[in-house]
């Protein structure tokens, strides 16, 4: 299973998050956001990571020229588009990086938005779930209803994302069976400041679950 931490401001974290087992690391690229890191800030955090870890930007409704120009400056592997991106966008966008994972967010609220993630699987590589929140586009530590994915079943890979943290990821995945988790709040002490050692307890729960 994947396993993603998001929100990643600081290099020598991420040496660290990536040496205590995570495959995947996010970097938001949303200006607005209390996590934001310029491209020069990814750049100094993927560096020194081995090839296999994924380094994945997150963007809100930034343009395609933009995205491309972080990933190729940065050196991303990924484009987690955070917004209201469209089927249609997220084409677009993977026809102009076709080296690079295109991962769709969606704010699961109702049954009827599994639905709506539904419509990107032809446009993208991944699909992420996240929880519904009015104003803020992630890291809100809010969890999703669980039992409403029981049945999520896509013919894409997944992550479940949403308010995880090492007390409650054993309950959530004997719930539910995505590709892959992805974790931000829930194994911090501030935005962009990861715990290691909640990192690391998520690690061992995982290992004993």
């Amino acid at each position: 299973m994947r396993i993603k931490i998001c929100g990643i401001t600081q290099p020598e974290q991420s040496i660290a998050i990536a040496s205590l087992g995570a495959t995947a690391l996010g970097f938001i690229c949303v200006p607005t956001s209390p996590r934001y890191v310029t491209t020069a800030q990814i750049q100094a955090a993927v560096a020194p990571l081995s090839a296999n870890i994924d380094k994945i930007g997150v963007f809100a409704n930034a343009s395609i020229p933009e995205i491309s120009q972080v990933v190729v400056e940065a050196g991303l592997t990924g484009v987690q588009l955070h917004g209201d991106e469209s089927p249609e966008f997220c084409y677009q966008l993977r026809q102009a990086l076709p080296q690079v994972e295109i991962i769709k967010a969606l704010r699961i609220r109702f049954l009827g938005d599994l639905d709506t993630a539904l419509t990107y699987i032809n446009s993208i590589d991944t699909l992420l779930l996240d929880a519904y929140h009015p104003q803020q586009l992630g890291g809100t530590g809010k969890t999703l209803d669980w039992e409403m994915l029981q049945q999520f079943s896509p013919s894409c890979p997944w992550f479940l994302a949403g308010g995880l943290t090492p007390d409650n990821i054993v309950a959530a995945l004997s719930q539910v069976n995505p590709s892959g988790i992805d974790l931000s709040s829930g194994v911090e002490n501030a935005p962009g400041d990861k715990n290691l050692d909640k990192v690391a307890l998520l690690f061992q729960r995982l290992g004993d679950g």
